[in-house]
């Protein structure tokens, strides 16, 4: 295979995104044809004020949530793999959506009565100060301890003593508690506004540029520890500006969309694995393309086209992304030589 540089990548996976956007905004309950979809998008004057605002108080803001969303979770869980030099870490190894778990659960399962939007921003609220949390004790830790498997051993810990708390409120909450905590869970692109919108992109936009900084420190923590310290990097403040990074996007989305599983363990091994490269320079920008592809393609499908219907996100992203990832990795046989 040719020699691949980010801007050929970019080439490649843009062009696909903004045809999967179209179709993201094209498709719904409601049909709107492509012609009228491009209309109202450039401007042009149209007759169906009904399509104009399903399409600008929705489905746009549905496309583009999906579409950050599925850049931060890839881009998280592509610095985690580095990190660890672990294949199966993911953006939410540190225990950030245990915490943004937990500070939901604090709120609907202590039985707040809130609804409306006031009921979606005190869950978005909540699960920020249970990332944020989890966050502060995650990079506590990781400023004393040495090696990054310490970090990343501690980090489950923390996920599994917030899901441990979880558990137990559950056991002692009503039935039409757990379900609106369950729901939650689910996963969803298509709760914000652009009022929320303002928060939620230019927080990723944070978060992806704290880990672009660390782009060849990453190439060079793939070669282990030892080597990255020989070539002069200070292995704490790496580790400690990936942390954040990751818990920015991780937290952020989790707040917003709630917990969306699988993208973030998958991506990057997609990344890895059609551009066969272990180059951060490529992987970091064909992540972010793949991430907010993939999502959008996800979202296509839960949205049930033409009907009524929406199916969970969590559910869509595991169960077609799943096959998908397994055969790619049987095709490739040995994923781990990426990892040192």
């Amino acid at each position: 295979m040719k020699k691949i540089t980010a801007y050929k990548v970019i080439i490649l996976l843009i062009p696909i995104l903004l045809v999967l956007m179209v179709l993201s905004i094209s498709l719904g309950s409601v049909s709107i044809s492509f012609m009228e979809v491009l209309k109202i998008l450039t401007g042009t004057e149209t007759q169906n004020s009904a399509h104009y605002n399903i399409l600008f108080s929705y489905r746009l803001p549905k496309t583009l949530t999906s579409v950050f969303a599925g850049a931060a979770l890839g881009f998280a869980g592509l610095q985690m793999q580095t990190l660890f030099r672990n294949p199966l870490a993911g953006p939410f190894v540190l225990g950030i959506s245990s915490g943004a778990s937990l500070g939901v659960a604090l709120l609907v399962l202590l039985g707040v009565g809130v609804n409306g939007a006031l009921a979606y921003w005190g869950m978005a609220i909540s699960s920020i100060i249970g990332s944020l949390a989890v966050l502060l004790m995650v990079v506590l830790v990781s400023i004393r301890l040495k090696d990054s498997m310490s970090l990343l051993l501690v980090g489950l810990m923390f996920g599994a003593f917030t899901s441990a708390i979880v558990s137990v409120m559950q056991y002692f909450s009503t039935a039409e508690e757990i379900q609106n905590f369950l729901f939650w869970t689910f996963g969803a692109t298509g709760n914000l506004s652009w009022t929320e919108l303002q928060i939620f992109i230019p927080t990723i936009i944070i978060g992806i540029s704290l880990g672009y900084w660390q782009a060849k420190p990453l190439n060079a923590l793939l070669m282990g520890d030892n080597y990255a310290q020989s070539m002069g990097l200070r292995i704490k403040n790496v580790r400690l500006f990936l942390v954040i990074s990751t818990s920015i996007l991780a937290g952020i989305v989790t707040a917003f969309c709630g917990p969306i599983a699988f993208l973030g363990l998958a991506v990057p091994h997609i990344s890895r694995i059609l551009f066969k490269t272990s180059n951060h320079f490529i992987l970091i920008p064909s992540t972010l393309l793949l991430g907010a592809c993939l999502l959008l393609i996800c979202d296509i499908i839960a949205q049930v086209p033409f009907y009524d219907l929406i199916l969970p996100i969590n559910a869509v992203t595991s169960l077609f992304g799943a096959p998908v990832v397994i055969w790619l990795i049987l095709r490739r046989k040995n994923i781990s030589k990426n990892f040192g």
